[in-house]
C-alpha cells in the first residue's frame, strides 16, 4: 500500500511543482531559477512539519510518511533541476547568480529543517 501512497503523493508533488515554476516564471522576471527556489523552500516546510510538528501522528497514520514526506516533497522538489539550472547559469555566465543559487537555496532548506528540528518539543 505504501508504494500507491508514494505514487499518488508523487504525482501531486510533481503537479505543484508545475504550477510553482509555471506561476514563479510570471510573477518574476529574473535570471534567479525562483520557481525551482520556491519548490525546494516550501517542500522542506512541508517536510519539516510533518517529520518534526507531528511526530506522534506519523505512529498513528503510517500512511502519511509515504504519501506526504516521501512521495509529494519528492515529486515537489527537484534537486535534479536545481543542479541543471546551477550549470546553465554559470555556462551563460551568470556565475555569480549561480553561486548564489547555491548558496541560498542550501542555508535556507537547511536552515527551515535545523529550525522545526530544533524547535519542536521531542
Amino acid at each position: 500500500m505504501n508504494i500507491i501512497y508514494i505514487f499518488i503523493g508523487g504525482g501531486l508533488g510533481s503537479i505543484a511543482r508545475y504550477a510553482t515554476g509555471k506561476g514563479a516564471m510570471k510573477a518574476f522576471a529574473i535570471d534567479f531559477p525562483m520557481g525551482t527556489f520556491i519548490s525546494n523552500v516550501l517542500a522542506c516546510i512541508i517536510l519539516g512539519l510533518v517529520v518534526y510538528t507531528f511526530s506522534d501522528q506519523l505512529k498513528t497514520h503510517a500512511w502519511v510518511q509515504p504519501l506526504i514526506v516521501i512521495g509529494f516533497c519528492g515529486g515537489f522538489s527537484t534537486f535534479s533541476s536545481f543542479s541543471n539550472e546551477t550549470i546553465q547559469l554559470a555556462q551563460t555566465g551568470h556565475l555569480a547568480i549561480a553561486i548564489a543559487n547555491v548558496l541560498i537555496s542550501l542555508v535556507t532548506g537547511f536552515g527551515i529543517i535545523y529550525l522545526l528540528s530544533t524547535s519542536t518539543p521531542k
